[in-house]
């Protein structure tokens, strides 16, 4: 059999992690250094592997019960490689070191099982409560698989130069940052959007540090149902980014 499909071959390379192609990640296991994936996101695997659930805290279960924050895993581990992928989003990898990182648990795919997560609270300055001040601070040393719908822009940010992001298009920080929510509103409702300019809620960094910005302000549909009508099969309604993530400011 001769096809142009034999030019997508397995990615030879001595790393754990490696971007197998710009959508799906590959993942080395050898037996003692178990990975946390998100739930469903295993498409192949080599050799001797085994998928478990991962069992929340019974904190971490109050924290997503108050806050609508977290994540759904599973562990994987066993001896082999294991591919990953979500809704063919471009994937990153990223070295969480002491500096740590916050980001919105919609868009974590993997990482390693020794880094530690827990919701946090962004500042917002109207001091609105469950209206997406919520975050994931991933905290340790290893790696964390990321995913952007589209190629990203990494924004640096210097005491002397700060960023300013749109709330939904934002993906993740470096924890040293001071982060501040607001709104871009000269009217009383700070619900209602500026004006007609389509424009929101934002944060706005401060330190030194790095902000990971997607060209996109829409969740990926998470959980699209198919034959559950129109709005279902393209993730909208109840099985979209706003279904999937109740109280949270990216819907």
């Amino acid at each position: 059999m001769q096809s142009p499909l034999f030019a997508y071959n397995e990615q030879q390379s001595q790393e754990r992690y490696t971007v197998q192609n710009p959508q799906m990640l590959r993942v080395t296991l050898e037996g003692h250094d178990d990975i946390l994936a998100r739930k469903g996101a295993m498409v192949a695997y080599q050799g001797l592997m085994e998928f478990d659930g991962e069992v929340q805290t019974s904190g971490q279960r109050r924290s997503r019960a108050r806050t609508g924050e977290g994540l759904d895993l599973m562990r994987c581990h066993g001896q082999g490689t294991v591919y990953l992928a979500n809704l063919a989003q471009y994937i990153h990898i990223v070295d969480v070191e002491q500096d740590g990182l916050t980001v919105d648990s919609s868009y974590v795919l993997a990482m390693d099982s020794s880094l530690h997560h827990e919701v946090i609270a962004v500042d917002s300055q109207f001091g609105i409560s469950g209206s997406g001040k919520y975050q994931l601070n991933i905290t340790g040393r290893g790696k964390v698989a990321l995913m952007t719908s589209g190629q990203p822009l990494m924004l640096q940010v210097t005491p002397d130069r700060y960023v300013n992001a749109d709330a939904d298009a934002i993906v993740a920080w470096s924890n040293g940052l001071r982060v501040q929510m607001q709104a871009q509103t000269h009217s009383s409702g700070v619900w209602r959007r500026r004006g007609n300019t389509g424009e929101g809620w934002e944060l706005s960094f401060m330190g030194t540090g790095y902000a990971l910005v997607q060209p996109s302000e829409l969740l990926p549909p998470q959980n699209a149902v198919v034959g559950q009508g129109i709005a279902a099969q393209y993730g909208m309604g109840q099985q979209g980014a706003r279904g999937q993530n109740q109280g949270n400011v990216w819907s």
